[in-house]
């Protein structure tokens, strides 16, 4: 054949060749067959609508395939499937298998000669459509409905970024997917980070030979003390880069050893004490898909925060991690540690607005507490209201003498306040910010217990280590609130309360996992038992 006509024959073979292509990708997006969603080869195309009106806008000219061959593109998106895992996610929810299936047939059609079926090809392109969006929903807002678990997370989830139209346009001028992805993560840096760590923890379990079942012991092991568990300590140590490898027969817990250990411990949010008891040993039991597991659920997790408002100044408490950090623009100014509830009164997970503060605050003792603690400690000792500077109130407001209070039922039908005072549950100060748990963050007068590494301890409040440095932090925009004036307000025999220039938004999350400014990673134990049910919803 002649080249002049060789070439006017591949143009018009390409021509017809992508003249049928579109034919057959309209035929499937407009006729269903009746149904209410489009299905192939016995798969569900969830976003058929949006792929319906991408493809119209273009006279159904295929995005993935170009002629009869897969595009760049479209081995660009089977890799960032690949690539899914890395942010916790199963690239199975992405047809992934179904894909790969896909590009073998094709490709080893194409080594033997054989060009590929039409029907392969117009599937393949709808498959790949339906699977960048579903990725791309999940990479903006997260895989699941925080709203349905069974678990406190009353956090509005954060308005969709990803908008399909506005994305298939893009890629389809760009031709290039990756920096629409990247367009769609949090910006926080423990989730770029977070992908790392995954990656890292990937690699590691390639050549991970330990045995990790979990480590036990019958009483805390102290420096100098001999423990069968201590060898296997030493390899795990080691595994994680804190120990040079070595010989690791040893029995015997020396002060090489202390000293790793309690670099483990502060780097896992433990009391660094060099003792290693059950925490650290819980700590040590985690293998690398344990920790993989725990990166996955707090990605998620962030997928669900709102970035607008953390991207400027923000007040995060931090539920697992016992602290609260105020960021301006992600960057941590202030770091303070603090008591959150007990597992039987869980600090919930929110989102409101600090707006004023309280010196010298009265405590209004909640009902609950009144009924449970309050009324049998007054049986018990008639002075227990005098001695915890406590009064007996009407509804009203008026002062009722405890004396002529009936103690023996099981509620009375008054209020109790603690006045101001060193001995107040509430401290000095108490940092407002208005919700329907009736939460809020305040001093307390057992500063030692700050000393644990296990916090949760209050009836659901947040109790803060360092409250006339947060309160000198958020007064410095306002002049006349000197040091001098803030310790005098919160030493009075009445409240004072002030008005914050600026209202500031409040974050009370729960991440067992984050990393650092620098990328180090860090986890803490899942206090309220939350991960699981996360961890199995994402990788059903």
């Amino acid at each position: 054949m002649k080249p002049l006509l060789f070439f006017i024959f591949l143009f018009f073979y390409q021509f017809s060749f992508s003249q049928d292509l579109s034919e057959l990708l309209k035929s499937r997006l407009e006729n269903t067959g009746g149904k209410s969603v489009l299905e192939l080869r016995g798969r569900e195309i969830q976003n058929h609508n949006s792929i319906l009106e991408f493809y119209g806008s273009r006279n159904f000219e295929s995005l993935w395939i170009d002629s009869n061959e897969l595009s760049e593109l479209a081995y660009e998106l089977r890799y960032e499937i690949e690539q899914s895992k890395f942010d916790g996610l199963n690239p199975q929810d992405y047809h992934f298998a179904l894909i790969q299936t896909f590009f073998k047939a094709i490709e080893e059609n194409k080594k033997a000669g054989f060009e590929p079926f039409l029907e392969d090809l117009a599937d393949i392109e709808l498959f790949l459509s339906d699977a960048v969006i579903r990725l791309a929903q999940d990479l903006d807002q997260g895989k699941l409905d925080p709203s349905k678990l069974n678990q406190s997370w009353n956090i509005p989830k954060k308005a969709a970024n990803f908008n399909s139209p506005v994305f298939f346009q893009k890629l389809a001028k760009d031709r290039a997917l990756r920096p629409l992805l990247i367009d769609l993560y949090p910006k926080m840096n423990a989730y770029s980070k977070g992908r790392e760590v995954i990656r890292d923890l990937v690699s590691r379990m390639e050549e991970d030979e330990l045995d990790w079942s979990n480590l036990r012991t019958n009483k805390s092991i102290k420096v100098g003390e001999s423990d069968g568990a201590i060898p296997s300590i030493r390899e795990r140590l080691a595994f994680w880069n804190y120990l040079d490898v070595g010989d690791f027969e040893s029995k015997t817990y020396d002060s090489l050893l202390f000293n790793t250990i309690i670099r483990f411990q502060e780097d896992n949010g433990l009391e660094a004490d060099g003792i290693i008891g059950k925490n650290t040993l819980a700590a040590l039991n985690h293998s690398p898909e344990d920790l993989i597991g725990k990166i996955s659920v707090n990605l998620e997790r962030l997928r669900w925060l709102e970035d607008s408002q953390l991207s400027s100044e923000a007040i995060m408490v931090n539920i697992p991690d016992f602290s609260l950090v105020y960021l301006n623009r992600f960057d941590t100014v202030f770091f303070s540690k603090v008591i959150v509830g007990k597992t039987d009164n869980q600090t919930p997970v929110f989102r409101a607005t600090m707006s004023y503060i309280v010196f010298s605050p009265y405590w209004n003792v909640p009902t609950s507490i009144v009924n449970k603690e309050i009324i049998p400690a007054v049986r018990k000792n008639s002075n227990y209201l005098a001695r915890n500077n406590m009064e007996v109130l009407s509804y009203s407001g008026q002062a009722i003498d405890p004396q002529l209070v009936n103690w023996k039922g099981r509620s009375i039908p008054y209020l109790i306040r603690q006045k101001p005072g060193p001995s107040n549950s509430l401290g000095l100060v108490k940092f407002m910010f208005p919700n329907s748990f009736s939460v809020y963050i305040h001093d307390t007068p057992a500063k030692h217990l700050f000393d644990r590494d296990t916090r949760s301890m209050s009836h659901g409040c947040i109790r803060l280590a360092k409250p006339f440095d947060f309160a000198k932090l958020l007064l410095q925009d306002q002049e006349k609130w000197t040091d001098e004036k803030i310790k005098e307000s919160m030493n009075q025999d009445h409240e004072v309360k002030v008005e914050l220039t600026e209202k500031i938004p409040v974050y009370v999350v729960y991440l067992t996992f984050w990393t650092d400014g620098k990328g180090n990673p860090y986890f803490r134990p899942d206090l309220y038992y939350r991960d699981q049910e996360i961890l199995d919803r994402l990788r059903k």
